[in-house]
């Protein structure tokens, strides 16, 4: 049985939870320089309309990417309030999410549409002790149309790595991917006033505007204080459920 996660309760397991520590020192090196990076990402992207997502991955701009599990993905799971069954990670990129909660009672997909960064994630983890509860694929998540339904899609970068209009399109796979009781996890980042992207800048209301007609509410939508040093403020924890749905495959 899953643990539901009050406000309450919430900032309790901020207070007992030391993980932000673990992972200070190396993300604050990394903040300093994570700008040209993604100036760097955004010429290849432009540069590369259509494979420019694999360009990065070839070419190791991925100023997205962790190297390590998120710290709050990783919480969650360690509490039981992750949602068992089948879990879906759009976007998977190298694979640290999909590998850190993936358990006998969970099976993960890691989706990505390019080709390196699932090469690189089957690299890093096929032999891994959990390797029989998750997989990778090469797909695009807009027409990919997989046999089952998932009980949890968890998206953190790939909102905001999509052109706004497509936003949309993105609730549209989300309620057609999910189990009529799924349950969607995202961090909505980056919560700014940038301009231009990717990453474009997003807010509640922007997930509210495209997953509302869908049939979704928030159960949940609190700051993120498990974020890296470099995103804390900037993102906040959604926890998405449809009370009436279909799902179609």
């Amino acid at each position: 049985m899953r643990t539901p996660l009050s406000t309450f309760s919430y900032g309790l397991l901020f207070n007992t939870l030391p993980l932000t520590s673990l992972f200070s020192k190396l993300t604050m090196a990394r903040s300093n320089t994570s700008k040209p990076k993604v100036d760097k990402m955004q010429q290849l992207l432009h540069s590369h309309p259509y494979g420019g997502w694999d360009k990065c991955w070839e070419k190791g701009v991925t100023p997205w990417d962790l190297g390590q599990p998120t710290p709050i993905l990783v919480h969650l799971h360690q509490t039981g309030t992750l949602p068992k069954g089948r879990a879906l990670v759009p976007g998977c990129g190298s694979g640290h999410d999909v590998a850190a909660i993936a358990c006998p009672e969970r099976f993960v997909v890691g989706l990505d549409v390019s080709e390196n960064a699932i090469k690189q994630a089957t690299k890093w983890f096929s032999s891994s002790k959990s390797a029989e509860n998750f997989s990778f694929l090469e797909a695009d998540f807009f027409i990919w149309r997989p046999t089952q339904l998932f009980d949890l899609i968890f998206d953190y970068t790939f909102f905001c790595a999509i052109e706004p209009e497509m936003r949309p399109q993105w609730a549209s796979r989300i309620r057609d991917l999910l189990k009529p009781d799924g349950e969607l996890f995202t961090l909505i980042f980056p919560i700014s006033d940038h301009e231009g992207g990717p990453p474009y800048k997003v807010s509640v209301s922007d997930y509210e505007e495209v997953l509302h007609p869908m049939g979704f509410r928030a159960e949940l939508i609190v700051e993120n204080h498990l974020a890296i040093p470099p995103r804390r403020g900037k993102e906040k924890l959604g926890r998405w459920k449809r009370s009436v749905s279909k799902s179609l495959l």
